[in-house]
């Protein structure tokens, strides 16, 4: 990160020092906070302080907080109307990334902004759900034969869907990662772990482990860094409120290596206390399933700390964008063999609507 956004982290890290924050300063921090996506998370940590900061300031820190506030809102009436679609539907239905934070009142739901719900279920359940959804109202976005078979074949979800008279934005998903993926993991053991969702009966949630690994696994598998930073503090909040259990730090370890998430587990752990300085025990990188060598280690910060930085162009260093850019196709190649890999990105190359 460029030492001009240091105030920017250090009031993720130490929300406090915001009180004492100059003007100037605040210039800087509320645009690089919104257009981080975590303009709500700053006011939900500054809440408790509100008076002590500027009142133009904390105008902004407020309207991002009432936004957050509606999505909340907006995401328990949808959970009831998903709820009725899927009441005769079989097996579970898990709840995952911003909608379960919102849903269960998580600790990253504070301030936090999204754009979709994000279901679970087995594949043997997909066809069945995705019938019920469309009965009541649920399309899928317009896609071609290509974006179909990518999604139906390759994909770890459906396409895209939205309802028709209400306009919220639904991913179904059967698996954790793409079926075509290097890495493998096991969705009916995450089902199978899940935890009951008190005031939305058809629903569950990730136990705590497996939202951490969840979240990282999303996060440093993905090509889009746009909001990288929002999904480490994602991670930052549910470590800090987990961690303070001892047994929870084992606990994490031992699902990581039985779902073979250790190394994404590994990067979480590594970037949050590197950037958020989220406290956890000593010498616990050093304990991670899958750590990766020196080498490599090394290889990869210069990848991932620059790609932290890309929200704003204040932050973003000389090598922001090359290293976005190898990330993304890291992503990608990630997700899919060689043989598919490349006429992907060649047919992404040269339109920009695909998937």
């Amino acid at each position: 990160m460029k030492p001009i956004c240091d105030d920017f982290l250090h009031a993720l890290r130490e929300p406090a020092v915001m009180a004492g924050f100059a003007a100037e300063t605040w210039d800087r921090v509320v645009r690089q906070a919104r257009a981080a996506g975590l303009l709500g998370r700053l006011g939900a940590l500054a809440s408790g302080f509100s008076e002590r900061l500027p009142a133009a300031v904390w105008r902004h820190l407020e309207a991002a907080l009432t936004l957050a506030e509606q999505q909340r809102r907006a995401v328990h009436c949808e959970l009831r109307h998903l709820g009725r679609s899927l009441e005769n539907t079989a097996g579970p239905v898990l709840l995952l990334k911003g909608a379960a934070y919102a849903a269960a009142d998580l600790p990253p739901a504070a301030g936090r902004i999204f754009t979709d719900i994000d279901l679970l279920v087995p594949r043997a359940q997909l066809s069945e759900t995705e019938s019920a959804l469309m009965l009541d109202g649920w399309i899928t976005s317009p896609h071609d034969a290509y974006d179909l078979r990518y999604y139906r074949e390759w994909m770890h979800e459906l396409p895209p869907m939205q309802h028709i008279r209400r306009q919220t934005w639904l991913d179904v998903h059967h698996n954790i990662l793409p079926e075509t993926a290097r890495r493998k993991t096991r969705p009916a053991l995450f089902l199978a772990a899940s935890l009951p969702l008190p005031g939305f009966p058809r629903f569950s949630i990730p136990e705590p482990a497996d939202q951490v690994l969840h979240s990282a696994t999303h996060l440093f598998h993905e090509g889009e860094w746009q909001h990288g930073l929002r999904d480490l503090v994602d991670l930052d909040a549910l470590l800090r409120a987990y961690g303070g259990d001892a047994a929870f730090w084992p606990h994490l370890f031992a699902r990581a290596e039985t779902l073979n998430l250790g190394r994404p587990l590994y990067y979480a752990l590594r970037y949050a206390r590197r950037l958020l300085h989220t406290p956890m025990p000593e010498h616990l990188e050093a304990a991670c399933p899958e750590r990766p060598g020196r080498f490599a280690a090394a290889l990869l910060d210069a990848l991932f700390l620059p790609a932290f930085a890309s929200a704003h162009a204040e932050c973003r260093t000389p090598l922001s964008g090359p290293a976005a850019f190898v990330l993304y196709v890291r992503s990608h190649w990630l997700r899919m063999p060689v043989h598919l890999l490349i006429p992907h990105l060649l047919r992404k190359a040269f339109n920009t609507d695909e998937p």
